[in-house]
C-alpha cells in the first residue's frame, strides 16, 4: 500500500522490450536508503517489484496487463518517473489509500497557472469519471490530489509549488497520458450496493446503513 506522497523523481535507464512485456530500468536516490530484492516500488502509480538492485539502480518486470491498463509502455530512456516505496508501519499517512492498482489512463487537456498554482485539466472515460468526486481523492501517476472541480468527462486538479517542484507534473504538457487510480473506497461502496441488489439473502449492508454511517 501506499499513500501518494512522492518521494522522488527517478530516471529510465533502460528498458527491455520482450514480445507483451518488458523489463524497466530505473534509477533513484532517496529510495535505496532502504530497499530489497521483492519490494513494492510505486513507479508513476504502478505498484512494481524490486527484481534487482545495485549503483542506485533497479529493475522491475512490466507485464502485458500492466503496459496495457497504464501508461507505462510509453516510457523511453531518459524519462523521468514519480517513486515512492510501499508506506512502511511507522510512517505516516500524508495522502490517501493508494494500492498501485491503476483503474486507466486519462489525457491532459489543459494547464493553466492561477498565481502560484497550476490546475490541471484530464479527460478521462466513463469507467473512470463514475468515482471522480468533488473534494474527493485521486492519484495521478501515483500523486494523491484533491479534485477542485468534476465536468461530464473530465476534472481538474490545482497543484501548489511544492508538489509540481517535487513529482513529474512539472514535465507533464498537454496531451500527454497519465495513470489513475480511483479512491478505492467508493469502489468498495459501490461493490457492497451492487452485491446487496443481486444477493438473495437479508444483509445488514443496505443504502440506509451506508448513508446512515457517513458513507
Amino acid at each position: 500500500m501506499f499513500t501518494g506522497i512522492i518521494e522522488e523523481i527517478g530516471i529510465i535507464q533502460s528498458i527491455k522490450k520482450n514480445n507483451k512485456s518488458s523489463v524497466l530500468s530505473i534509477q533513484g536516490k532517496k529510495i535505496f536508503e532502504d530497499i530489497h530484492i521483492g519490494d513494492s516500488i510505486s513507479v508513476n502509480g504502478v505498484c512494481l517489484t524490486v527484481t534487482t538492485f545495485s549503483n542506485k539502480t533497479f529493475t522491475a518486470d512490466v507485464m502485458n496487463e500492466t503496459l496495457s491498463r497504464s501508461s507505462l509502455g510509453s516510457l523511453k530512456n531518459g524519462s523521468y518517473v514519480n517513486l515512492e516505496r510501499a508506506m512502511s508501519s511507522s510512517g505516516r499517512f500524508g495522502g490517501h489509500i493508494v494500492s498501485g492498482h491503476i483503474d486507466g489512463t486519462g489525457r491532459i487537456i489543459k494547464i493553466k497557472r492561477d498565481d502560484n498554482a497550476i490546475w490541471y485539466t484530464i479527460i478521462v472515460e466513463d469507467s473512470l469519471i463514475r468515482y471522480i468526486v468533488e473534494k474527493g481523492s485521486v492519484a495521478i501517476d501515483g500523486i494523491s490530489l484533491t479534485i477542485a472541480n468534476v465536468n461530464k468527462n473530465s476534472f481538474s486538479v490545482s497543484i501548489i509549488p511544492h508538489t509540481s517542484q517535487e513529482t513529474i507534473l512539472s514535465h507533464r504538457l498537454v496531451g500527454d497520458i497519465v495513470n489513475i487510480e480511483n479512491d478505492v473506497i467508493g469502489k468498495y461502496v459501490e461493490k457492497l450496493i451492487t452485491f446487496e441488489k443481486n444477493k438473495k439473502d437479508e444483509s445488514n449492508i443496505t443504502m440506509d446503513f451506508l448513508i446512515n454511517n457517513g458513507f
